[in-house]
């Protein structure tokens, strides 16, 4: 019978035994759910330090190949940080650059098309089944310029407001630059110190785990900016194709949305839809959703899982709740973080949890190459990945 443990055991004896492990569990619990109360406070306390700091890690995982790989051919590592930073910045101004130059050539063109778009509107509602009069719409026009006027304070706040962000921007980029070079120039040297806390006895464990993380953290930024640039092209050569307006400054959104997975490509996906339902009408704008629905198709069941492998497998699940908590601390800059987090957590888990892993030294991790997150045991026989849940 259930509950029942042998000849001489009572119902009673069991419910302290019960008790002390739910008891156990729960403080346990809650222990776990306070420290992470108290670490998601700290950062958003410290959020101008950690954010640019944590863009500045994904940058290095980007560029850190390029610099490793001259210094292997002979060029000082500082030379070869210079290089790389400056073709980089080169590259991202230019960019921008020719964004805001096609923005700006594109702007006239959308606006005649949106002002077209609005008298088509006004015909609509005067000669549609509203049936409103030129006297009832200047009335809602009045109204709608008199709650500007009413909440003008509130406007000139938000703009002051905005400026303020503007400056804590720009002393964020300040600030992600400078610790990208110095991620760049001695990013080892950084870690070996860093590791210098853990005890001497795990501390190889803790190396070798910290590597694989970081060298998933170089195959999720590869990963995601090849999708990116593909999700890019695809939906501009959509846009280009349909006649939508502001193909570059609308493609090179897709390609920055790219970055925050499954709802950055929603979000500016829907900007793409309204410029064409503004622009081009309705068919047009369903005819772009269609051509989004089959890039974000091609880039999560074929993209994804070629280009991402095993290295930073994530569940969608997991995926979702880590941009959802990362939104709720601290916005975009969260959710763009949370899922390189997530891979490098990922990741390093399953190298303490790997038996194979106890015999790997430190060198012999490359954090530049692809690594597998749960190394082959062999006495297993199988992958501890598989193991938890991966």
């Amino acid at each position: 019978m259930i509950g029942v443990t042998g000849p001489d055991s009572r119902p009673g004896d069991r419910v302290p035994a019960l008790l002390r492990v739910s008891a156990a569990l729960s403080w346990r619990f809650v222990a776990v759910v306070a420290a992470l109360y108290v670490v998601a406070q700290v950062v958003g306390f410290l959020a101008t330090i950690v954010i640019p700091t944590g863009v500045a890690l994904l940058l290095a995982a980007l560029l850190s190949p390029a610099v490793s790989q001259l210094s292997r051919v002979g060029v000082p590592r500082g030379l070869a940080t210079g290089f790389v930073l400056v073709a980089g910045l080169a590259v991202v101004g230019g960019v921008l650059t020719f964004v805001i130059t096609e923005f700006s050539k594109g702007l006239p063109e959308l606006q005649s098309q949106v002002s077209a778009s609005l008298d088509t509107i006004r015909d609509w509602l005067r000669d549609g089944p509203l049936h409103l009069s030129d006297v009832q719409l200047q009335q809602y026009l009045d109204r709608a310029v008199e709650t500007v006027k009413e909440n003008q304070s509130d406007i000139t706040s938000g703009a002051l407001t905005t400026a303020a962000t503007v400056g804590e921007l720009m002393t964020g980029i300040l600030l992600a630059l400078f610790t990208l070079i110095f991620f760049l120039h001695d990013g080892d040297g950084i870690w070996r110190f860093l590791i210098r806390v853990v005890p001497a006895d795990v501390r190889d464990r803790a190396d070798v785990a910290g590597r694989r993380g970081f060298a998933s953290l170089v195959s999720y930024v590869r990963a995601t900016a090849a999708v990116a640039v593909v999700d890019a092209v695809g939906v501009g050569i959509g846009l280009w194709i349909v006649g939508v307006p502001l193909v570059v400054p609308l493609s090179a959104l897709v390609f920055l949305g790219a970055f925050i997975p499954i709802i950055g490509a929603v979000i500016t996906g829907a900007v793409a839809v309204l410029v064409a339902l503004v622009a081009n009408g309705p068919v047009a704008a369903l005819v772009v959703l269609a051509i989004l629905i089959g890039v974000m198709q091609l880039e999560s069941h074929v993209l994804q899982p070629l280009l991402l492998g095993r290295a930073v497998k994530l569940h969608p699940l997991a995926v979702v709740l880590a941009i959802t908590a990362g939104l709720v601390v601290s916005g975009i800059a969260g959710a763009l973080l949370s899922v390189p987090l997530l891979a490098v957590l990922n990741s390093g888990i399953r190298s303490l949890l790997s038996e194979s892993d106890r015999h790997v030294a430190p060198q012999q991790v490359d954090v530049h190459e692809p690594q597998e997150t749960g190394p082959t045991d062999k006495a297993a026989g199988e992958r501890v990945d598989d193991e938890v849940g991966g």
